[in-house]
């Protein structure tokens, strides 16, 4: 897929993010319950990428895998990282209802049954598919803390830490009713790329925990101090897409 560099509506008609209008997501029957299967072994290291911090996976091979749902073909696990806000009371990238949430994760996955690599992926209208899951503030939540627990490590950009072992799929809420559209990557260039998952089920993190993130710093070792004290892009129109429902009935869990 050609990169527009018009940042006309007309010329790119996909971006990401959305409000999801849950009454106006149309329920669909042949949308498949999600096959998620996350080996901890391929979990590799932590990085401050200077906007966020990524957790990075072995995606050599099929051990770790997405499909079914909205897809068409099976994805492999490359990495996921958060967006959040300056302060609680937003953060979120995607809203739900008009409503914004504390943080949200992207766990970004790439078509390995069509193309040979994550780079070729991102070229493709199909190349990557994304779930994301939102966060809102309540009790600490035990799986996130292993995570905070290394950000030390990798407190300017470019530090990066062993993270080996971890099992993503604890991080995941039980419900996995989902709403889906296509959409494209929330930063710069902003692909058309992305098959968008957003999980109905809010998972939890502390005020506390969600505090270290903004922690982090957006400058190296040697420059001027400087916090990532927010990351996500403000909402984008939605044009003429449909957002489909894996659900019959309304299952969000604010």
């Amino acid at each position: 897929m050609g990169v527009c560099t018009s940042s006309t509506a007309q010329c790119r008609p996909r971006q990401s993010p959305i409000d999801i209008q849950t009454k106006r997501a149309k329920y669909d029957s042949s949308l498949k319950p999600l096959f998620i299967q996350y080996n901890p072994n391929t979990s590799k290291r932590i990085i401050n990428v200077g906007h966020s911090f990524n957790v990075e996976f072995d995606d050599s091979s099929d051990r770790s895998v997405l499909s079914e749902g909205p897809l068409t073909s099976h994805y492999r696990l490359r990495q996921f990282h958060f967006h959040w806000g300056a302060s609680d009371r937003d953060g979120s990238e995607h809203v739900i209802d008009g409503q914004t949430y504390a943080a949200e994760l992207h766990i970004v996955h790439w078509n390995s049954q069509r193309y040979l690599s994550f780079e070729e992926a991102t070229k493709h209208s199909d190349g990557l598919a994304v779930i994301g899951v939102l966060l809102k503030i309540g009790e600490p939540n035990p799986v996130l803390q292993s995570i905070i627990d290394n950000l030390d490590k990798v407190k300017t950009k470019n530090k990066e830490s062993p993270f080996e072992k971890f099992n993503l799929s604890d991080l995941l809420p039980k419900e996995r009713t989902y709403w889906t559209y296509l959409g494209s990557l929330t930063t710069s260039p902003y692909l058309e790329c992305v098959t968008w998952v957003l999980l109905q089920e809010a998972i939890t993190i502390s005020s506390e925990q969600l505090q270290h993130f903004r922690g982090l710093k957006r400058s190296s070792e040697n420059e001027d101090e400087e916090f990532i004290l927010e990351n996500h892009r403000p909402l984008q129109p939605i044009e003429n897409r449909l957002v489909k429902s894996s659900c019959k009935h309304k299952n969000h869990k604010p």
